[in-house]
């Protein structure tokens, strides 16, 4: 079955970085678009980035500048790099692999930014 499992959140100051990453497994990773978004307590799921198989990236403009998406096909994971990192960046971060009509979700991973 899919599997996306998410790893790297934590506890970060204001200012700080954290990388986190999504391993998937029981899809072929290199044709899905990989996307991170995030959910603060009683917000909405929002959108923070994605990656195409082919490598371009987009991102949302609360985040541009500071975060960075990549990927590595060869171990089926996407990443995220954040930086400068501010405490509205508290939530917990989920990655989503999407092909056409097909989106598969990983559990999130909680990062909180304060001092």
């Amino acid at each position: 079955q899919v599997q996306l499992v998410e790893s790297g959140g934590g506890l970060v100051q204001p200012g700080g970085s954290l990388r986190l990453s999504c391993a998937a497994s029981g899809i072929i990773f290199s044709s899905y678009v990989m996307s991170w978004y995030r959910q603060a307590p009683g917000n909405q799921r929002e959108w923070v980035a994605n990656i195409s198989p082919g490598g371009p990236t987009v991102y949302a403009d609360s985040v541009k500048g500071r975060f960075t998406i990549s990927r590595d096909n060869a171990k089926n994971t996407v990443y995220l790099e954040m930086n400068s990192l501010k405490p509205e960046d508290t939530a917990v971060y989920y990655c989503k692999a999407s092909l056409g009509p097909n989106g598969y979700w990983g559990q999130g991973t909680q990062v909180t930014v304060s001092s």
